[in-house]
């Protein structure tokens, strides 16, 4: 395990002063406290969705522990969360699908902070376009390690943290290829399916304890897509084209604000619930059609 610590008003004089970066100007609008002191833990946040929501988050006042498996990357982003936003960030180099990382995960943030207000599991990595009767078992190891006992493994080591204090945000990320069945990622349609469910029954199950869980499924251009999309062009194209908005999201300018509100205490009466952040691709079902090949 490894741990890294990590206005002005225009006038006839300054008025050049007082033009500031369209970034800059967005970055003020939403610093508004809305996750002033509390602790969150996020996964994968190296990179795509979980670094636009570790940045939301650090904006909003949050004390932010990026857990991600590539130590360097890691300790970057928290280093630019301390710069861009002055946060109380850490890093601290976690594989979630090993259990020992996870509770170790959970154990920083109490140790560091004393406990978990807001978990985001994110992390997703590895796994192949293939059809259904060449998937291997190592596969599908790898694919539910990854994308449902991590989630499961920092669920249960955050509850009685979040249970002790009355106050828990559990956001889990989805998706659409479960949901709509999208060929040739059979392990990760099947793990996300078993986290959507798994979400639901914690929802229930934890819901007197002021825990609150939630699911987005995204519609973003992030790591794992644009690896899918190197090695199939034609599908972001597909994709762009097919959604009602002409274009995948931003991960921070779409993704994270809706994770925001989910880790907020505007979230207190949400629970259980599937939120499409995706431009709409779900209505009609996003196009997803790659060539796959009748051989392993």
């Amino acid at each position: 395990m490894s741990v890294r610590g990590g206005g002005e008003r225009s006038s006839p004089k300054g008025a050049q002063r007082a033009r500031r970066s369209g970034e800059l100007r967005e970055r003020d609008q939403r610093m508004t406290g809305r996750l002033e002191g509390r602790v969150a833990v996020v996964t994968g946040a190296g990179d795509g969705i979980g670094h636009g929501i570790a940045r939301r988050f650090a904006a909003e006042g949050a004390k932010v522990l990026v857990a991600e498996i590539d130590g360097p990357k890691g300790a970057s982003v928290a280093e630019e969360l301390q710069r861009d936003f002055g946060a109380d960030a850490r890093s601290i180099d976690t594989d979630v699908a090993n259990k020992d990382d996870v509770l170790a995960m959970i154990e920083c943030a109490r140790d560091t902070w004393g406990g978990v207000d807001v978990l985001v599991n994110n992390a997703w990595g590895g796994g192949r376009l293939s059809r259904v009767e060449h998937k291997t078992d190592e596969l599908f190891d790898h694919g539910f390690h990854v994308g449902f006992y991590g989630p499961f493994w920092a669920m249960q080591a955050a509850f009685p943290l979040m249970k002790d204090k009355g106050y828990g945000r559990i956001v889990n990320l989805c998706s659409l290829n479960g949901v709509n069945a999208h060929m040739g990622t059979a392990e990760y349609n099947s793990a996300k399916e078993a986290l959507r469910a798994l979400t639901r029954t914690a929802a229930r199950e934890w819901a007197p304890y002021g825990i609150v869980a939630n699911v987005i499924c995204p519609g973003a251009k992030t790591a794992a897509s644009r690896a899918v999309f190197q090695q199939h062009p034609e599908l972001e194209a597909a994709a762009d084209a097919a959604n009602p908005m002409g274009r995948l999201g931003d991960p921070e300018r779409d993704i994270a604000p809706v994770a925001l509100f989910l880790a907020s205490e505007d979230a207190r009466y949400l629970t259980g619930n599937t939120l499409f952040v995706d431009g709409g691709s779900h209505i009609n079902g996003a196009a997803w059609a790659p060539e796959l090949p009748d051989h392993p």
